[in-house]
């Protein structure tokens, strides 16, 4: 087991304990002095053996941390604490997630602009507005700033934005090494997410296609699989009839008509085919025959596919190009025709499309023209109504709809040009050969130690379930520019094939600014020359590189070789989809390796209706108020009470029982560390401890110790908060108040050897609760440290087992505390004071226990207040302690000051 090089002496000069112990102020405190003293500084000189290394999340910085980020990030702040004390050199970074939609948004309500990349840069521009006057600023009062002013104040309001979450981070308590923080904008990322996307573009990993994809018409962007979320959105049901040809279907069903069932009316001038189940025997006669789209007239065949759903409405369904991810599917897997209809900004497309031939249709379809799909559906039903071709009443439904994670409009599927990186959603070849990635990315799950393990089923099953590519273009402006160029031939026609890259030493680059390779800047936009791509990448693909962006990746080779591969991944269980798998992916495609050995997630936090925390829910709540108001400490220790991967109810009462814990610490440190040697030096020699009850409490405190460790080496923390708590609770509420008279031993009742034992054992408990809390308790323990010990408890070395195993036998200390419950239930019951004294008293209890209380039957008399016969009696026939007679004398009177 690994020990710092800094050794614990076993005797100190006298302990300087305050008169009166307080938790407030400590945070401001001992933040400056970590600061000063740099406790939490990586070791660039450590070998990759002495290292643990931790990818932490980079928090979004667009808004306010609420206490769920408080609860995630102080496991693993608690788990770098641990590794610290085991004489690990943590390797601590911070980072800002700072571009992307999030920033946008909330850069056109702090500002009042918008971006249109068709005006020119303004230099020394000044927004209309600053901090939004209170309020959102509307889309139309916004203004139009161009792409680079607005980049400019994304930049700057993402710097305001970070020095106040770096300020609450500290005040929390994060052993973050605040000179190794980085942007998800700044030019160090920048160039590991281009060369990064660059050698995946060499290596054919990367690759732009036009296809069907998600598309959100309000932000205007392209949508990821893994950034979608199903909500219910109200909707109705409509059936419509489409009519069958005779001439086509044969005599037997001559004329016969066909209703389906849709949400999507307004789609239907879309519609290729009709689909339905081939075991359907409802629609056997129909397969391979016609039947005509109500309304638009356009001839559309009679399709099977095992996807269409027999038990669902009428079993057979219109399949339009494209209503939702069945529809692509269809399309594909049928080689059906593209029609589609629906424009980017979510209005029915201007002009007639060529498969509407008949008038009739040609009419409609005019009418729904360059409408919303609320307004085309309205105008589509009331025509269709009136020709008798919409059977009944709409019947009302809430559809599962797909949204974007940040967006509150229902996506649609738009054909579009996109970069795609390859996730083993799809089959694809290399040098020949089709490559499993699939399968790849399943054995990098399975070689990942999982904390809690059953995430690693959460993780297969989305590895098992992707259906596309991961879509990594973003219609946006603030982010990491896609590093390319396209070629322009000679005609002026721009050859999205001849892309151009750029030589690495020119990363970063902007393409709208920076020039390809052979090319020069009057070439931009002519024949003959080059078009920039105007695209960025999406957030996740800097995001999934956090471990190549703070380790050197590509500038600091010495750093890169000491901290990576990482030793572990924080982060919770929302973004396992996203963070953790493309994480994953992009270190599988570019280092055939696993970028960490372990993932801890954490779980998410309720609030009192047991319903997940978020701020689009507006049920969060924010920390800030709650660590000025019971501290640091109550704050980690209320999240370090919930385990990894186990949601945890927001619980303000939890946040006092952590306080309690921490002026506990504090109170139990300055009584032990003032039973100093009568020379006033501090003792911490286990030999020292003779008497039986002091080294059971010893061998006992081994036993915690062990289970401690233990727990941390297996991401279990809470259960190392669990049993450290618990024992010290117990050492305060019976070991202490046991031997306090004997450690004082005024009246000499002991000898010097049984009072040195009783002082020894104090302190050397204390010292080891002191750094068993350290990670959960910082700053009460830092506290309680600085004075008896130098430096800091936070490099210190973490309690070694073997250090308290003197001889003695746990079952002293237990049969002891069974005992003091049993004495001072008596005085409880009788409702008088625990200083009430005993005249006389007779415990009975089990044989083999009573025997062990011999040597502490003195400690026993002293704690209560026994005055006359103190009998212990042994008996076969029971398992537990019971005051059997006694006798109280008279309580003693308040003392009234």
């Amino acid at each position: 087991m690994s020990r710092p090089d800094q050794s614990l002496p076993l005797s100190l000069s006298a302990p300087e304990v305050p008169d009166r112990v307080v938790t407030e102020g400590l945070e401001n405190k001992w933040l400056q002095t970590w600061e000063d003293q740099q406790v939490y500084k990586f070791d660039r000189d450590a070998t990759r053996e002495e290292v643990f290394s931790i990818d932490t999340p980079p928090p979004t910085v667009s808004g306010s941390l609420h206490i769920g980020h408080a609860f995630s990030y102080t496991h693993t702040d608690t788990m770098a604490r641990f590794q610290r004390m085991m004489g690990k050199k943590v390797f601590y970074p911070m980072g800002w997630d700072d571009n992307g939609l999030p920033t946008e948004r909330r850069v056109q309500n702090y500002y009042g602009v918008r971006c249109d990349p068709t005006l020119p840069y303004v230099a020394d521009y000044q927004p209309p507005y600053e901090g939004g006057e209170g309020k959102s600023i509307k889309a139309a009062d916004q203004q139009p700033i161009s792409r680079q002013n607005f980049i400019e104040l994304c930049e700057r309001l993402s710097q305001e934005d970070e020095a106040q979450f770096e300020s609450l981070w500290r005040y929390l308590g994060l052993s973050v090494d605040w000179g190794m923080t980085y942007q998800t904008i700044g030019a160090d990322a920048r160039l590991v997410t281009q060369a990064a996307f660059l050698q995946n573009l060499a290596r054919g990993e990367a690759y732009r296609a036009e296809a069907p994809g998600l598309w959100d018409v309000t932000l205007q962007t392209a949508v990821a699989q893994a950034e979608v979320e199903a909500r219910e959105y109200p909707g109705h049901y409509y059936k419509l009839v489409f009519h069958g040809d005779a001439a086509e279907v044969g005599e037997d069903a001559a004329g016969r008509n066909v209703e389906i069932e849709t949400t999507r009316p307004e789609l239907l001038g879309a519609c290729v085919a009709l689909i339905a189940h081939p075991d359907d025997e409802r629609y056997q006669d129909l397969f391979g025959a016609y039947v005509t789209s109500p309304g638009f007239g356009v001839r559309l065949p009679v399709l099977a596919h095992p996807l269409a759903e027999k038990d669902k409405g009428a079993g057979i369904a219109m399949c339009c190009t494209f209503g939702d991810i069945t529809d692509v599917q269809w399309w594909r897997e049928l080689r059906l025709p593209l029609r589609a209809i629906l424009d980017k900004d979510g209005r029915i497309t201007r002009e007639v499309p060529a498969w509407i031939t008949a008038p009739e249709g040609e009419a409609l379809f005019e009418a729904t023209a360059g409408k919303t799909t609320f307004s085309a559906r309205k105008e589509i039903v009331e025509a269709l109504v009136e020709s008798g071709d919409v059977v009944g009443e709409p019947t009302p439904t809430n559809r599962m709809a797909n949204f974007f994670e940040k967006g509150d409009k229902p996506l649609e599927i738009v054909t579009s040009r996109q970069w795609y990186v390859r996730n083993g959603g799809r089959e694809y070849t290399r040098s020949g050969a089709t490559v499993d990635l699939r399968e790849e990315l399943l054995q990098r799950g399975r070689e990942l130690n999982f904390h809690p393990d059953f995430m690693r089923v959460r993780y297969e099953n989305w590895v098992n379930g992707l259906n596309t590519d991961w879509l990594i273009s973003r219609q946006r402006f603030f982010g990491v520019p896609l590093p390319v160029w396209y070629g322009i031939d000679d005609s002026g026609e721009v050859d999205y094939d001849n892309v151009l890259a750029p030589d690495f030493e020119q990363l970063p680059i902007d393409p709208t600014v920076d020039v390809p390779p052979g090319y020069t800047s009057d070439q931009r936009g002519v024949a003959g020359g080059f078009q920039p791509e105007i695209d960025i990448m999406d957030t996740w693909a800097t995001s999934s590189l956090t471990p190549q962006i703070p380790t050197g990746w590509l500038r600091d080779a010495d750093l890169y070789s000491r901290v990576f591969p990482m030793d572990m991944r924080a982060q919770g269980q929302d973004i396992l989809r996203t963070w953790l798998f493309s994480t994953i992916l992009r270190s599988n495609l570019q280092f055939d390796c696993l970028p960490w050995s372990n993932a801890a997630i954490s779980g998410w936090i309720l609030d009192a209706d047991r319903k997940k925390m978020s701020k689009s829910k507006g049920n969060v709540v924010t920390p800030m108020a709650l660590l000025e108001k019971y501290g640091s400490d109550a704050v980690r220790y209320w999240a370090d009470s919930a385990r990894l991967g186990t949601d945890a109810t927001f619980d303000e009462g939890q946040l006092k029982i952590g306080r309690r814990l921490a002026i506990k610490l504090l109170n139990a440190s300055k009584f032990a560390l003032s039973m100093a040697a009568t020379d006033g030096s501090l003792d911490l020699d286990p030999a020292r401890v003779t008497v039986p009850v002091d080294a059971s409490v010893l061998a006992t405190l081994a036993e915690v110790v062990d289970s401690a460790t233990t727990s941390f080496h297996n991401y279990d923390h809470t259960h190392a908060l669990e049993v450290t708590e618990t024992f010290f609770w117990a050492f305060c509420d019976d070991y202490i108040e046991l031997v306090k008279e004997r450690a004082y031993n005024t009246a000499g009742q002991w000898s010097t050897e049984e009072s040195a034992s009783a002082r020894a054992t104090l302190a050397l408990g204390v010292d080891a609760f002191v750094r068993l809390l350290a990670p959960f308790l910082p700053f009460s323990a830092e506290e309680a440290w600085s004075w008896y010990r130098n430096g800091s408890v936070h490099v210190a070395s973490w309690p070694v087992a073997e250090d308290y195993r003197t001889g003695g036998d746990p079952a002293v200390l237990e049969a002891t505390s069974a005992a003091l419950i049993q004495l001072r239930r008596v005085k409880s019951e009788a409702k008088v004071s625990p200083r009430t004294p005993y005249l006389s008293v007779t415990l009975s209890g089990p044989t083999t226990k009573i025997g062990l209380l011999d040597s502490v039957q003195e400690d026993l008399k002293a704690a209560t207040k026994s005055e006359g016969v103190f009998a212990l009696v042994g008996t076969e026939d029971t398992t537990e302690f019971a005051v059997t007679d006694f006798e109280l004398g008279t309580p003693p009177k308040r003392n009234r000051g």
